[in-house]
Parts: C-alpha cells; sequence; structure tokens
C-alpha cells in the first residue's frame, strides 16, 4: 500500500518538560482516514504541529518521497493542510471569499484560478453566496465549513484535523462529518469524540505515556475494552453492543 507520510523515530519535549513524544513511528497510507486519540496531554495537537512542520523535533517525517527539513518545510506545507480546533485561529481576513483564497496566489495561481478554487471549494462545503460576508459573523458550524473550504482550495494531498467536532451541534456535527467522509485524500483526525473517530476512520492510533499504545484496524482498537480503560477512554457507543 502507498504511503502519503512515514514517520521515523520521532521525539518532542517542551523545554523544561518531560518528553511528549520518543521514537514515535507509524504510517499514513494513501487516501485513508487515520483517527489519533489518546487522553488529555498526550500530544495529539503536538503531533499535528510536529507534522505541519510548525514545531521542530528529531527523527524523520517523510511526505510523499520528501523528507522533512528547513529545506523541504515550504514544499511540503503545500501539499498539507491544517484544520485548527478553533476556526478564529485560521479566519482573520474581512471576508469569506478572503479566507478561502489566502495564500494561493503564493502557489503560483492567477487569479482567475484562485476565483475558480474558491468557487468549487465553497461549492463542496455548501457555502456559495457567503463569499463577501465576514467570516467572524458566521455560525460555529458555518466557519468550520469555511476552514474546511480554505484547506480543499489549496488541493492538498494531506489534511490535519484537530477536533473538528468539537462544540458542534448535533446537525452541525452531522453535517461536518458527512463533509470529511467525502473528501478522497489521505486524513488524520485527532478527537475525543470516539463516534466520530469511529465513523470517519479507517485505522486508529492511540498514543499515551510518550508514545504509540496501539494502531490498527478502527473497530477492533476501539472495542479492546481493556486497551480503552487502560488509556483513559471509553468504547464509543455506536460500537457498543
Amino acid at each position: 500500500m502507498n504511503c502519503a507520510m512515514i514517520v521515523s523515530n520521532l521525539s518532542y519535549s517542551y523545554p523544561g518538560a518531560a518528553p511528549v513524544f520518543r521514537d514515535l513511528n507509524f504510517k499514513l497510507h494513501s487516501k485513508e482516514t487515520l483517527g489519533v486519540v489518546g487522553p488529555n496531554g498526550t500530544g495529539k495537537t503536538t503531533l499535528l504541529l510536529l507534522l505541519s512542520g510548525l514545531l521542530k523535533g528529531t527523527g524523520s517525517i517523510q511526505v510523499g518521497s520528501t523528507v522533512l527539513d528547513e529545506k523541504t518545510a515550504k514544499k511540503i506545507r503545500q501539499k498539507m493542510s491544517f484544520v485548527f480546533q478553533n476556526p478564529d485561529d485560521q479566519l482573520f481576513m474581512p471576508t469569506v471569499y478572503e479566507d478561502i483564497a489566502f495564500g494561493l496566489d503564493f502557489l503560483g495561481h492567477t487569479k482567475a484560478a484562485v476565483a475558480n478554487l474558491v468557487d468549487e471549494a465553497l461549492r463542496k462545503v455548501g457555502m456559495r453566496g457567503f463569499e463577501e460576508r465576514s467570516s467572524h459573523h458566521l455560525s460555529l458550524g458555518q466557519k468550520k465549513r469555511i476552514c474546511l473550504a480554505a484547506a480543499l482550495a489549496r488541493n492538498s494531498d494531506i489534511m490535519l484535523f484537530d477536533e473538528p467536532t468539537n462544540e458542534l451541534d448535533p446537525g452541525g456535527r452531522r453535517e461536518f462529518i458527512a463533509l470529511m467522509k467525502s473528501i478522497q485524500v489521505s486524513k488524520l483526525v485527532v478527537s475525543h469524540d470516539l463516534n466520530m473517530i469511529a465513523e470517519v476512520s479507517d485505522r486508529v492510533m492511540v498514543l499515551n505515556k510518550g508514545g504509540m499504545v496501539e494502531i490498527g484496524e478502527t473497530t477492533r482498537v476501539l472495542t479492546n475494552r481493556a486497551l480503552m480503560e487502560d488509556n483513559r477512554l471509553e468504547v464509543p457507543s455506536s460500537l457498543m453492543p
């Protein structure tokens, strides 16, 4: 199976703190969704920051055939999109259009091409007609869809999601899950919403105590009651008999 990303011996510590990761190894397969779960404080968000090059650890992160380093970081970021937990950390332009278009010109797109990319991304998330609205005046669910549209407009090979369903109402949660499932790229999804992880993930990785405790097929991992309890997690209600 082709790999979108290979992580080898990844280690990271915040200054003055115990290691977050010690020699973490895993692969993200092409077009798969890998869910990442674990108790609070196990470095799930830190992992996303490391994978996207926003933090620098030791070890190796390979995206496609390119190893992440100072020289390749820009190239790799062009292949990867990060959907933040809090949309307000990602949306800062005056209009929805500008939020989605931000940075696309630096990727070499013409003004007309940017307009087409923005329009297509808005179509995919069901937000056409919002181009001139202010992102900050939208509902949380709408903001999250705009963040997703911004990621889609980049035509990335890999998408990283940090708590994508956090604080959404049931309707907004269902809509966002459906959008995530419709995206045919490699995805790594960090979340405490284990029912969502069970629905969208092909495989699940459990993090705890500085490393990976388990990785494998979603149902097998999430229905292992002893594994879940040992790592302060619960079997998702959607997978209970």
